[in-house]
Protein backbone atom coordinates (compact mmCIF):
# COMPACT_ATOMS: atom_id res chain seq x y z
CA UNK A 1 0.00 0.00 0.00
CA UNK A 2 1.16 3.46 -1.40
CA UNK A 3 1.34 6.18 1.77
CA UNK A 4 1.27 10.10 0.06
CA UNK A 5 2.23 12.58 3.13
CA UNK A 6 0.57 16.06 2.33
CA UNK A 7 -0.22 19.44 4.04
CA UNK A 8 -3.37 19.83 5.27
CA UNK A 9 -6.44 21.37 3.42
CA UNK A 10 -9.77 22.68 4.27
CA UNK A 11 -11.03 19.21 2.60
CA UNK A 12 -9.61 17.31 5.35
CA UNK A 13 -11.04 18.91 8.25
CA UNK A 14 -13.85 16.80 8.92
CA UNK A 15 -12.14 13.06 8.68
CA UNK A 16 -9.15 15.09 11.11
CA UNK A 17 -11.93 15.70 13.48
CA UNK A 18 -12.97 12.49 13.05
CA UNK A 19 -8.91 11.49 13.57
CA UNK A 20 -9.03 13.72 16.43
CA UNK A 21 -11.93 12.10 18.04
CA UNK A 22 -10.84 8.70 17.53
CA UNK A 23 -7.05 9.41 19.68
CA UNK A 24 -9.69 10.83 22.26
CA UNK A 25 -11.68 7.60 22.84
CA UNK A 26 -8.05 5.57 22.51
CA UNK A 27 -7.15 8.02 25.69
CA UNK A 28 -10.20 7.09 27.25
CA UNK A 29 -9.33 3.82 27.25
CA UNK A 30 -6.24 3.24 28.28
CA UNK A 31 -7.01 5.48 30.90
CA UNK A 32 -10.52 4.43 31.89
CA UNK A 33 -11.69 7.57 31.94
CA UNK A 34 -14.84 8.02 29.59
CA UNK A 35 -14.69 11.68 30.69
CA UNK A 36 -11.77 12.57 28.79
CA UNK A 37 -12.14 15.24 26.31
CA UNK A 38 -15.80 16.17 27.63
CA UNK A 39 -19.10 15.33 25.48
CA UNK A 40 -17.49 16.63 21.87
CA UNK A 41 -13.78 15.69 21.74
CA UNK A 42 -13.89 17.24 18.53
CA UNK A 43 -14.28 20.60 19.28
CA UNK A 44 -10.79 20.31 20.67
CA UNK A 45 -9.56 19.91 17.41
CA UNK A 46 -11.38 22.90 16.03
CA UNK A 47 -8.96 24.71 19.36
CA UNK A 48 -5.90 23.32 18.10
CA UNK A 49 -6.13 24.72 14.31
CA UNK A 50 -6.43 28.62 16.23
CA UNK A 51 -3.57 27.97 18.03
CA UNK A 52 -0.81 30.57 17.35
CA UNK A 53 2.55 28.19 17.60
CA UNK A 54 0.77 25.68 14.81
CA UNK A 55 2.72 26.14 11.91
CA UNK A 56 1.47 23.37 10.05
CA UNK A 57 -0.83 20.34 9.76
CA UNK A 58 0.16 17.16 7.52
CA UNK A 59 -2.13 13.98 6.63
CA UNK A 60 -1.29 10.41 4.88
CA UNK A 61 -2.95 9.17 2.66
CA UNK A 62 -3.05 5.65 1.88
CA UNK A 63 -5.98 4.26 -0.60
CA UNK A 64 -6.82 7.62 -1.43
CA UNK A 65 -8.22 8.02 2.07
CA UNK A 66 -6.31 10.26 5.17
CA UNK A 67 -5.90 7.56 7.94
CA UNK A 68 -3.55 9.60 10.14
CA UNK A 69 -2.62 13.10 10.96
CA UNK A 70 0.19 15.30 12.61
CA UNK A 71 0.73 18.92 13.64
CA UNK A 72 3.70 20.94 14.20
CA UNK A 73 3.94 23.47 16.99
CA UNK A 74 7.03 25.94 16.60
CA UNK A 75 7.94 28.64 19.35
CA UNK A 76 11.28 30.08 18.37
CA UNK A 77 14.12 27.26 17.97
CA UNK A 78 11.77 24.87 19.57
CA UNK A 79 9.29 22.56 18.34
CA UNK A 80 6.50 19.99 18.79
CA UNK A 81 4.88 17.30 17.34
CA UNK A 82 1.72 17.49 18.16
CA UNK A 83 -0.42 15.18 17.96
CA UNK A 84 0.48 11.78 15.74
CA UNK A 85 -3.14 10.49 15.04
CA UNK A 86 -3.19 7.23 13.06
CA UNK A 87 -6.21 5.24 12.72
CA UNK A 88 -6.61 2.27 14.29
CA UNK A 89 -6.90 0.17 11.15
CA UNK A 90 -3.79 1.15 10.03
CA UNK A 91 -1.42 1.69 12.81
CA UNK A 92 2.22 -0.95 12.98
CA UNK A 93 2.25 0.00 9.11
CA UNK A 94 4.39 2.55 9.38
CA UNK A 95 2.53 5.06 8.54
CA UNK A 96 3.37 7.20 11.95
CA UNK A 97 6.84 6.83 11.35
CA UNK A 98 6.69 8.56 7.98
CA UNK A 99 4.64 11.03 9.43
CA UNK A 100 6.87 11.77 12.09
CA UNK A 101 9.83 11.62 10.20
CA UNK A 102 8.05 14.48 7.21
CA UNK A 103 7.73 16.37 10.46
CA UNK A 104 11.45 16.39 11.75
CA UNK A 105 12.53 17.48 8.36
CA UNK A 106 10.10 20.22 8.44
CA UNK A 107 11.72 21.38 11.09
CA UNK A 108 15.04 21.19 10.53
CA UNK A 109 14.13 23.01 7.50
CA UNK A 110 12.84 25.84 9.77
CA UNK A 111 16.44 25.81 11.99
CA UNK A 112 14.23 24.54 14.84
CA UNK A 113 17.36 23.85 17.72
CA UNK A 114 15.18 20.85 19.04
CA UNK A 115 12.07 19.09 18.79
CA UNK A 116 9.50 17.01 21.51
CA UNK A 117 7.00 15.43 21.40
CA UNK A 118 4.56 14.01 24.27
CA UNK A 119 2.75 10.76 24.34
CA UNK A 120 0.74 9.77 27.57
CA UNK A 121 2.22 7.81 29.63
CA UNK A 122 0.28 4.46 29.23
CA UNK A 123 0.10 4.94 25.61
CA UNK A 124 3.37 2.40 25.24
CA UNK A 125 2.83 1.51 21.10
CA UNK A 126 2.91 5.32 20.28
CA UNK A 127 6.20 5.43 22.69
CA UNK A 128 7.82 2.78 21.07
CA UNK A 129 6.97 4.47 18.07
CA UNK A 130 8.64 7.73 18.85
CA UNK A 131 11.69 5.48 20.04
CA UNK A 132 12.07 3.93 17.00
CA UNK A 133 11.78 7.31 15.09
CA UNK A 134 14.48 9.09 17.37
CA UNK A 135 13.00 10.42 19.85
CA UNK A 136 15.67 8.76 22.42
CA UNK A 137 16.34 11.71 25.07
CA UNK A 138 14.27 12.79 28.42
CA UNK A 139 13.43 16.98 28.38
CA UNK A 140 11.16 16.79 30.62
CA UNK A 141 8.76 14.52 33.03
CA UNK A 142 5.10 16.22 33.48
CA UNK A 143 4.43 14.97 37.07
CA UNK A 144 0.85 15.16 38.98
CA UNK A 145 -1.20 14.70 41.56
CA UNK A 146 -4.66 12.90 41.65
CA UNK A 147 -6.30 15.45 44.01
CA UNK A 148 -10.37 13.68 43.18
CA UNK A 149 -9.17 9.96 42.57
CA UNK A 150 -12.02 8.06 40.72
CA UNK A 151 -12.74 4.59 42.83
CA UNK A 152 -12.98 2.91 39.34
CA UNK A 153 -9.45 4.44 37.49
CA UNK A 154 -6.58 2.21 38.78
CA UNK A 155 -3.08 3.47 38.11
CA UNK A 156 -0.22 1.17 36.94
CA UNK A 157 2.64 0.73 38.43
CA UNK A 158 6.23 -0.22 36.61
CA UNK A 159 8.11 2.96 35.56
CA UNK A 160 10.99 4.28 37.53
CA UNK A 161 13.10 7.14 37.13
CA UNK A 162 16.24 7.88 39.03
CA UNK A 163 15.12 5.35 41.94
CA UNK A 164 11.49 6.94 41.87
CA UNK A 165 8.49 4.02 41.16
CA UNK A 166 5.97 6.13 39.48
CA UNK A 167 2.52 5.27 38.54
CA UNK A 168 0.74 5.98 35.28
Amino acid sequence: MGVIIREYQDADYQVCRDLWRELTQWHRDIYEDPTIGGDDPGAYFDQYLDKPSLAGLWVAEASTAVVAMAGLLVDGKEAEIEPVIVRVGNRSQGIGTQLILRLVEEARARGVRSLSIKPVARNAEAIRCFYQAGFTKLGHIEMFMDLMPKKDVEWKSGIVIHHNELRY
